[in-house]
C-alpha cells in the first residue's frame, strides 16, 4: 500500500493542463512501483485518475454544473489533434461573424453587394468580379456590367434574391439598385436570416464534433475506455463552448437589427 501511494504522489502535476501549455517530460515510475497499479505509472495514469476524480465530483455535487475536462493535447496526440479540432470549430464561428458583417446590415452600402454570388453559364462568381459597383447617391447603387454584359440578367436576379430587400432595375448593361427605407418589416426579416445563418453554422459545428468523435472511436481497441470517454467529453465541451459563442453573436446581431 505504501508503495502504491508513492506512485500516486507523482501524478497530480499532470492533471488539468491546458492544451496550449508546454508539456514537460512525464515523470518516471519510482523504484518499486508495481506495474499493475492503474495500468502502470505511465501516460495512462492521469486520464484514469481524472476520470475517478470527475466521478467523485459528480457524486458529491448533484444538481451542480458537471466538472470540466481539460486534457493535455500532447498526451493524446497519437489519437486525435485537439488543437486542430478547436481550430475547425473556431473557423465556423469566424464564418458566421463574416456572414453577419457582410450580409446582415440595416444600412446597404456598395460593399454589401460585393460578395453576392451570381450564377453564370461559366460557374459561380462574386458580383464584384463581374461588374463595377459604385454608389451614385445615398439612395442609389449602380452596378456596371459592361465587362460581362451576358451576365447582366443573372446579376440582377442574384441581387433581387440576396435577402437584402433590394429590387434592382436593369437598363442595358447598367443595374440600378435603389436603397430602400429601413422598415420594421425589413429589420425583422434580417433578424430571421441571422437566426437561419446561426442554425446552419451550428450544423457545421456538429459535423466537426462528429468527425472528431468518430476519429477517437477508431482507437477503442487500442486505448482504455476511460481515455475514450474523456476525449469524447472534451470534444463535446469544445462544441458546447463554440455553440454558446454563436448564441451570443446572434443575440448581439438581433439587438442591432431590431434596434
Amino acid at each position: 500500500m505504501a508503495t502504491a501511494l508513492r506512485c500516486v504522489r507523482h501524478v497530480p502535476s499532470l492533471l488539468y493542463r491546458s492544451s496550449s501549455a508546454a508539456v514537460r517530460e512525464l515523470p518516471q515510475a519510482p523504484t518499486g512501483c508495481p506495474a499493475s497499479l492503474l495500468g502502470g505509472c505511465g501516460q495512462r495514469v492521469p486520464l484514469v485518475l481524472l476520470t475517478r476524480q470527475l466521478a467523485t465530483k459528480k457524486a458529491k455535487g448533484k444538481g451542480q454544473a458537471p466538472a470540466k475536462v481539460n486534457i493535455s493535447a500532447a498526451l493524446v496526440e497519437d489519437i486525435i489533434n485537439l488543437e486542430e479540432t478547436n481550430e475547425d470549430m473556431q473557423a465556423v464561428i469566424e464564418a458566421l461573424k463574416e456572414d453577419f458583417s457582410r450580409n446582415l446590415s440595416v444600412r446597404t452600402s456598395p460593399g454589401a453587394l460585393d460578395h453576392i454570388i451570381v450564377m453564370t453559364k461559366d460557374g459561380k462568381f462574386p458580383l464584384n468580379q463581374l461588374g463595377q459597383i459604385s454608389q451614385k447617391s445615398p439612395q442609389l447603387i449602380i452596378v456596371n456590367m459592361t465587362d460581362f454584359p451576358e451576365s447582366t440578367a443573372a446579376a440582377a436576379k442574384a441581387i433581387r434574391e440576396s435577402g437584402m430587400n433590394l429590387n434592382p432595375e436593369t437598363d442595358g448593361t447598367i443595374i440600378r439598385v435603389p436603397i430602400p427605407k429601413v422598415t420594421r418589416e425589413h429589420r425583422e426579416s434580417l433578424a430571421k436570416l441571422a437566426k437561419q445563418s446561426t442554425n446552419k453554422s451550428k450544423e457545421a459545428l456538429r459535423k466537426v464534433r462528429s468527425k472528431s468523435v468518430n476519429q477517437v472511436k477508431k482507437f477503442k481497441s487500442k486505448v482504455s475506455e476511460d481515455t475514450i470517454w474523456l476525449l469524447e467529453k472534451q470534444i463535446q465541451q469544445m462544441a458546447d463552448s463554440a455553440a454558446a459563442e454563436m448564441d451570443k453573436l446572434l443575440a448581439a446581431k438581433t439587438k442591432e437589427l431590431l434596434g
